[in-house]
């Protein structure tokens, strides 16, 4: 049910992980700047993109999102050396593992947005939803069972 009228004006519950010291540092450059960005989207602010353990975005899923956004520092920015390395290997992972569990491609997003990027933050956030709402909630998906 992807695309359809049964989507017209629903609006999808998007998870945002965003570590502290540059993805977080973006969202709100966003802000300050007053950049326009959907307001579908809880950011959850934590110390390294690495450190998120992937079990925190199942539970998102689990909890009701319908999309869920990782976003850590460029490749040679990470305030931890290569914990932002250690992130996107772990999600390419988790991102094939999602789909054995039901939910689509393209519900789970990574990427890296620096402090200083208020303008690709909103950006993302416009491109993440714009893709959460074209797959529709997972609750929907899933037959209504939540």
């Amino acid at each position: 049910m992807t695309g359809t009228n049964a989507n017209a004006g629903w609006e999808p519950r998007i998870v945002a992980f965003l570590c502290n010291w540059c993805s977080y540092a973006g969202a709100d450059s966003a802000g300050v700047g007053r950049m326009q960005y959907p307001a579908s989207v809880r950011v959850i602010r934590v110390p390294c993109a690495g450190r998120i353990n992937p079990f925190f975005i199942l539970s998102a899923f689990r909890s009701g999102a319908d999309g869920v956004l990782v976003s850590g520092c460029h490749p040679g920015d990470c305030h931890y050396i290569s914990g932002n390395l250690g992130a996107r290997r772990k999600f390419a992972l988790l991102a094939r593992l999602l789909g054995h569990l039901g939910i689509e491609e393209g519900r789970l997003h990574f990427t890296w947005v620096s402090a200083s990027e208020g303008g690709r933050f909103a950006e993302v956030i416009e491109t993440v939803t714009t893709r959460v709402r074209e797959l529709g909630s997972v609750r929907r998906n899933a037959g209504g069972a939540r």
